[in-house]
């Protein structure tokens, strides 16, 4: 995303969703990662029951490679479908479905000028 395009527009928010999607259903750390940047911040229930550190926080790259790390381990044959990107001035909503755990997410994800995921806050429907 340039740093002029704010509002975010529906092309780049559509591109980005299933380039996300892609990129999990992949398995490639690196190709997943590459949508954060160094600063991000993740919020999830998953994390919070996952990381027990009481308040689900993802602070960092590092931090959230070795996250999602654990993620891909605990869950290899995971395959993500999307079901719709809403987005708005700052933000994409994903929301998609988990074949693997059989729930559905809503991903918020802030977006820096370098149109990568600066904050995300994840909400499951179990």
């Amino acid at each position: 995303m340039q740093n002029s395009i704010l509002p975010v527009q529906a092309a780049f928010a559509q591109h980005f969703a299933q380039d996300w999607i892609e990129a999990w259903n992949s398995h490639d750390l690196e190709r997943i990662l590459a949508h954060y940047d160094e600063e991000i911040v993740l919020i999830s229930p998953v994390a919070l029951a996952l990381l027990q550190n009481g308040n689900g926080m993802v602070r960092g790259k590092a931090a959230l490679r070795e996250y999602f790390t654990r993620g891909l381990q605990a869950f290899p044959n995971s395959r993500f479908d999307l079901i719709d990107v809403f987005w708005g001035v700052e933000t994409i909503v994903l929301h998609y479905a988990n074949n693997v755990r059989g729930t559905r997410t809503a991903e918020v994800m802030q977006l820096s000028p370098a149109g990568k995921v600066l904050r995300v806050w994840a909400n499951y429907d179990q």
